[in-house]
C-alpha cells in the first residue's frame, strides 16, 4: 500500500481525516473552525492556506446551507450567500489533483453543476439511519456498501433546532469515513 497525503477540506470533526491516519496514511483536517479532535488540522481557509500542498486525495466537504434542498425556501432571500457557496462548491472542481471527492447533500448543485456520480446512505455503511448524500467523483470508483442494516431512522431531518444543529448535521458517519479510507486509501 502505497501512503497517500490526504486533505479533508471543510471538515471540524476529523472523522474522515481519522480514517485514512488509522489506515497509515498522511492526512489532515481544514475547517474554519478548530477541531474537536486533536490530531492532524488547519484552522483557515482551504484555498488560501493548504490547497497548495502536492495532495493525493482531497475529500472536500463544503458548507451546504445554502445549497442544500432542504434549505430551498430560503434561497430567494440568501442570492449573496447562496452564490458565495456556489463558487466554493465550483472551485473544488478545479483543484489540480487526480483524486476528488466532493461531498453536499441533494441540492442545487445537481442542477448547476452536474448530476452527482453516487448517492450513498449511512444505512448502507453500518448505520441504521437516513441521510442522502452526493458524492462527486473525480479519479475515485463509487464507495461500495459494507454494511447494509435495517433501520431507517429520520434523526438528522428531525434534529430539533438549536446551536448546535449545523454542526451536528455536518458530521460524517464513521461508517462512510471508514469506506473511504478503506476503499480509496488503497487505490
Amino acid at each position: 500500500m502505497n501512503k497517500l497525503r490526504v486533505l479533508v477540506a471543510c471538515e471540524f470533526s476529523g472523522i474522515v481525516r481519522d480514517s485514512f491516519i488509522a489506515k497509515g496514511h498522511d492526512a489532515i483536517s481544514c475547517d474554519l473552525l478548530p477541531t474537536e479532535k486533536p490530531g492532524p488540522h488547519f484552522q483557515g481557509d482551504c484555498r488560501f492556506d493548504v490547497i497548495a500542498g502536492n495532495w493525493d486525495l482531497i475529500i472536500a466537504h463544503p458548507p451546504c446551507q445554502y445549497l442544500a434542498v432542504s434549505g430551498a425556501r430560503w434561497w430567494k432571500e440568501k442570492q449573496r450567500e447562496q452564490k458565495k457557496a456556489i463558487d466554493f462548491f465550483m472551485w473544488f472542481t478545479n483543484i489540480p489533483c487526480e483524486k476528488v471527492c466532493i461531498e453536499n447533500p441533494i441540492g442545487i448543485m445537481s442542477t448547476l453543476y452536474r448530476k452527482p456520480d453516487q448517492i450513498i446512505q449511512p444505512w448502507m455503511f453500518g448505520h441504521g439511519e437516513t441521510k442522502a448524500t452526493c458524492l462527486w467523483l473525480k479519479g475515485l470508483p463509487k464507495l461500495v456498501p459494507t454494511n447494509i442494516v435495517e433501520g431507517r431512522e429520520h434523526r438528522i431531518h428531525r434534529m430539533a433546532p438549536g446551536p448546535d444543529r449545523a454542526r451536528e448535521r455536518s458530521r460524517t458517519y464513521s461508517g462512510i469515513a471508514a469506506a473511504m479510507a478503506n476503499q480509496w486509501g488503497n487505490l
